[in-house]
């Protein structure tokens, strides 16, 4: 079991934990994930690591309640027990030898595009951040990315922070105007990573995506990550999660991501009326 040594919301639905682990923490790198179970009885989720601190022994995660076993990891606090937190697993981001790079992140995915940027900043490459959110009240990670990178843009569907637009739009515009990045990073939503993928593609510019398909496991052996990447089948969970980003089928992964959206709102509804029922008596 591993101690929540600091608990802190970021926005209505994302929150970040800071969680004992000095074993995991030892050895994790930006780009891998642990998996987590709430409870004896829970499911296993998959989470980012966000970030770590070695000295500290600590990992840090950041995640978005959208079902039942988010909504009950919400509900512990400082000083709880997550039951099972193990880690790491999949393969850490390539930073080696980039001197300048892209990152793109949108929405809760800045939470996993943050360690990537910090990695490359701290080992002397050039860091373009473009992070992007649907409005202003959904921002987080912003003043750690700000240290971070030599050029921070902010965009918001709304305009109501940063610019109006599409991170695509930064990302087109930093590019016409002549900046020639080694690779882009892209970390979010699986639509805005196809419209990354596919701009970059127009200008011959490699692009690593990092993939977050439905994972039981984490070892390979479920099947339920997978992914079809140049034509072939790959598991996000040994494989990856990051892929060549021309290479990925996001169509297919779009549709595959769809195919428990209900039943985790359903069970996202029962769990938080069972919370609402012991909070009233």
């Amino acid at each position: 079991m591993n101690k929540i040594l600091k608990k802190k919301v970021l926005n209505p639905t994302v929150t970040l934990m800071e969680v004992d682990a000095p074993l995991i923490a030892k050895k994790a790198e930006p780009g891998q994930f642990i998996i987590l179970r709430v409870d004896a009885d829970g499911e296993r989720v998959p989470l980012t690591v966000a970030d770590y601190d070695r000295e500290k022994g600590t990992i840090t995660i950041i995640f978005q309640v959208v079902g039942a076993s988010t909504e009950k990891l919400n509900h512990l606090n400082e000083g709880d027990y997550i039951h099972d937190f193990v880690g790491p697993l999949g393969r850490a981001t390539h930073t080696e030898g980039l001197k300048k790079v892209a990152v793109v992140g949108g929405g809760v995915g800045c939470a996993i595009a943050y360690p990537v940027a910090k990695k490359l900043h701290e080992q002397g490459t050039e860091v373009h951040a473009v992070i992007g959110f649907r409005n202003q009240d959904l921002v987080i990670l912003e003043d750690e990315f700000a240290a971070k990178s030599h050029k921070l843009v902010r965009m918001s569907d709304d305009g109501s922070w940063g610019e109006k637009g599409l991170v695509t739009d930064a990302l087109r515009k930093l590019i016409e105007s002549g900046e020639q990045y080694d690779e882009v990073i892209t970390i979010g939503p699986l639509p805005m990573m196809k419209f990354v993928c596919k701009l970059t593609k127009e200008f011959g510019v490699k692009t690593i995506a990092s993939m977050n398909p439905v994972m039981i496991d984490g070892t390979g052996m479920c099947g339920g990550c997978r992914l079809t990447v140049g034509g072939k089948t790959m598991f996000a969970c040994v494989d990856g999660p990051e892929f060549d980003g021309h290479l990925i089928d996001f169509d297919e992964a779009i549709s595959r991501s769809a195919t428990y959206r209900d039943f985790e709102r359903h069970t996202h509804e029962e769990t938080c009326n069972l919370f609402r029922q012991a909070e009233q008596h």
